[in-house]
């Protein structure tokens, strides 16, 4: 199966400008941190993950440096750290699609919008083991688009678009998260 890179290098500072007086990842997310809520979600999934957190400048270069210390995947699963309310099964589903199919790369889509995590392939490893810049891995994703080697696959789940850059951000999904707990415990 292949591997979910947790990418948590980022600098927060939207989330800090919004009035944030923690780093977003670390900020409380009723009764827990946004990290550890994501890091539930991963570990839940059951499978193989790598938390990708040495501060690198952009996204590209958090990428790259994910894959290379992961050479060994059969694949990897692209998650943001601040997708606190992804469910395992999105995961799971999202890892499924890249298994089972032909394509070098799954996007998983919520409705009309793009969501995560992005599913690679492990043929894809050298070319995203050598990403860097804050544009993350688009144009590889162009790339494979431009082949047809992309796969779309539809989530039913809010938390694989509800990430956490503000303070706004971090009361929405708090809320989703109550409404949820008053459906089922969490």
């Amino acid at each position: 199966m292949p591997t979910i890179l947790v990418l948590a290098s980022g600098v927060g500072a939207r989330f800090r400008a919004s009035g944030g007086q923690v780093h977003k990842l670390q900020a409380d997310l009723c009764g827990r941190s946004v990290l550890q809520r994501t890091l539930d979600a991963v570990r839940a999934s059951g499978l193989p993950w790598h938390l990708e957190d040495a501060g690198h400048p952009g996204m590209g270069d958090s990428i790259a440096a994910a894959v290379r210390a992961t050479r060994d995947a059969h694949g990897w699963l692209v998650l943001p750290a601040d997708l606190p309310l992804i469910a395992p099964a999105s995961l799971v589903a999202v890892a499924g699609g890249l298994v089972s199919g032909a394509a070098l790369a799954v996007v998983p889509w919520v409705g009309d919008q793009r969501a995560h995590p992005v599913g690679f392939a492990p043929g894809v490893g050298p070319e995203l083991a050598e990403l860097h810049g804050k544009d993350g891995a688009k144009h590889v994703l162009s790339r494979l688009g431009a082949m047809n080697k992309i796969a779309k696959m539809p989530l039913d789940d809010i938390g694989a678009i509800t990430d956490v850059d503000t303070l706004a951000d971090l009361q929405h999904a708090c809320d989703l998260l109550r409404r949820r707990s008053a459906v089922s415990p969490v």
